[in-house]
């Protein structure tokens, strides 16, 4: 049985490149409509008789985001958000979109983004989301061991672990370690 796909797309090149690209690579997925605007999709998607198991949808349509449609029908269709703009992936997410490509979208993302719709079966695996938005983990974030300290006319190393606490006094920062050792610095 066909997937039925709706492309939510106002830019009329990446209209018809996503167009070709889905009828090139997946047989088996038929569109059954184009809408370009907040309020074009929304009147096709309350249109009777109008069904798509798929939306491709951009992010910012011609009258608005589509965020706003999020907000005014409750869409039943798996979303994959198409756009060229990463700062939306979060808000994407929690809208309830299975994936999120970047513009010009990458093949191999789209035949993953299908993968995703075909397996899905309306959840959303979080986890393999994030995973494949950002394979990298985070950056051990990295923290000095030591402070050198001028101590009259000598440098005294200070290990951050002594470090009771820093605070700042007529115009003078001070450091003061478990020991009660004091160090302006």
């Amino acid at each position: 049985m066909a997937m039925k796909v709706l492309i939510v797309e106002d830019e009329m090149m990446a209209q018809k490149n996503l167009i070709r690209t889905l009828t090139q690579n997946f047989p088996d997925m038929e569109i059954v409509g184009t809408t370009g605007s907040v309020n074009s999709t929304l009147n096709w998607l309350k249109t009777p008789g109008n069904h798509a198991d798929v939306i491709f949808m951009d992010v910012e349509l011609s009258d608005g985001a589509c965020f706003e449609i999020f907000g005014q029908h409750d869409i039943k269709a798996k979303v994959i958000m198409t756009t060229a703009y990463d700062s939306y992936a979060i808000k994407a997410f929690e809208a309830g979109s299975v994936d999120y490509l970047l513009k010009p979208v990458d093949l191999s993302a789209l035949k993953r983004a299908v993968a995703r719709c075909r397996m899905s079966g309306g959840q959303i695996d979080m986890e393999a989301l994030m995973k494949a938005f950002g394979n990298n983990p985070a950056p051990k974030k990295e923290y000095r061991e030591r402070m050198l300290i001028r101590f009259n006319d000598r440098i005294v190393p200070v290990l951050t672990e002594n470090i009771a606490y820093i605070y700042s006094e007529e115009k003078t920062n001070w450091m003061v370690t478990f020991d009660n050792n004091r160090y302006i610095i």
